[in-house]
């Protein structure tokens, strides 16, 4: 563990939010990972569940913490007592994205904002390999970090009213997918016909915090074959196993 200096607050009566330098940063998630697999592995009764955040971490308990000292403290120690080097390991997913005009719906405007062509928007997206720091917003929503930074695109001023399932988009220093229909104000320059959140499975989403993800770019045909699997529910998303 790298030793940042966090910070310890009260969250309300029965949570504790622990946090890192603000930053969107792999060391920093590795090590909130790790922290989070500290405490888990201490089985500790009086803590419910812990979610993580790109640099936090919060540590839900069971009952009203009556004493937050003592909570920050037996935190604390958790973390300072554990001097290993982090090894982890995790999965690279690699996605189907159709960017049809049909589904790239602000490709054009993100190529007259950048001065450049609708291909090298393209390109540019799905040659780089993402890091999943959480899951939130919509049950199954990644939110990626590692976007080229030649793609950053403010989000729009006014949301639109709905977005697609599967829809992929850019939202500032972040990339994303949709998981279900919902309003949104992320610039869309594509979709994938995958499921990303399936509440029938034991891990309704397939990836987790720490995971990666790519991209790779198919035809319109080739989406529409590849929904057809994913609603027989035969088609299997590749993916490898990584080691850091």
């Amino acid at each position: 563990m790298l030793g940042y200096k966090l910070t310890y607050k009260p969250y309300g009566e029965h949570a504790v939010l622990i946090e890192w330098p603000k930053e969107i940063d792999t060391a920093i998630l590795n090590d909130l990972l790790h922290f989070k697999d500290l405490i888990l592995k201490r089985k500790l009764n009086t803590i419910l569940e812990v979610r993580t955040a790109y640099n936090s971490l919060l540590v839900i308990y069971r009952l009203e913490i009556v004493d937050f000292n003592t909570a920050f403290i037996e935190l604390q120690n958790i973390y300072q007592l554990n001097t290993d080097v982090l090894k982890t390991e995790s999965r690279l997913w690699k996605i189907p994205v159709c960017y049809d005009s049909h589904f790239g719906i602000d490709l054009e405007h993100i190529s007259e904002v950048k001065n450049c062509s609708e291909e090298s928007i393209i390109t540019g997206h799905f040659t780089a390999i993402y890091t999943v720091y959480f899951i939130g917003f919509l049950p199954g929503f990644l939110y990626l970090g590692g976007l080229d930074s030649k793609l950053f695109t403010p989000r729009k001023s006014t949301p639109r009213l709905k977005i697609e399932k599967g829809a992929v988009a850019i939202g500032g220093n972040q990339t994303g997918i949709y998981p279900q229909e919902s309003p949104g104000g992320w610039n869309v320059i594509g979709n994938s016909p995958i499921t990303f959140f399936d509440p029938t499975k034991e891990q309704p989403c397939f990836a987790m915090a720490g995971d990666k993800i790519q991209f790779y770019s198919i035809s319109l045909q080739e989406y529409n074959q590849i929904k057809t699997l994913v609603e027989a529910k035969v088609f299997q998303l590749e993916s490898e196993v990584l080691y850091d």
